[in-house]
């Protein structure tokens, strides 16, 4: 649906429109079908998520990671690990997310409010008490690199 939105923005800031084309998505008046009601509430639908999913990738970075046959995987955390430029490192923590099988790393802030309570009273773990979250076994809790 993204990528239909795309292509029909494409066309609108490019093209003048000449008219519309009878069918699924126009009737003979050029009024829209309840089809085209249908799509245009999924591409909404679509672009929430996307800005949901943006929104999540703010919070939860993901991780660094490297793989080699001498010392394993290994994660970490950077200011810009990602893609995301942020003002604090984190550290790496599995993420659970509801309804997908296994996890993901990502990168967590360990100091300062929770995410989106900056004047809550909190205990300036910043996300690491998330439920959503779990430490890699056999990394110290605030360690910037896990094996």
């Amino acid at each position: 649906m993204l990528s239909i939105h795309r292509w029909l923005s494409f066309y609108s800031d490019n093209y003048e429109p000449v008219g519309k084309l009878v069918g699924r998505f126009y009737d003979e008046n050029g009024a829209p079908t309840e089809a085209l009601r249908e799509v245009e509430a999924a591409i909404e639908e679509a672009l929430k998520f996307q800005a949901e999913s943006e929104q999540r990738k703010q919070q939860f970075p993901p991780c660094n990671s490297e793989w080699s046959s001498a010392k394993g995987t290994r994660f970490w955390c950077s200011r810009q690990s990602g893609g995301v430029h942020r003002d604090w490192a984190g550290v790496p923590r599995q993420l659970f997310s509801p309804g997908w099988q296994g996890s993901r790393c990502v990168c967590v802030r360990s100091s300062g409010p929770p995410w989106g309570q900056p004047h809550s009273q909190h205990s300036d773990r910043g996300d690491l008490d998330n439920p959503h979250l779990r430490q890699y076994e056999g990394c110290p809790p605030l360690a910037s690199v896990c094996s």
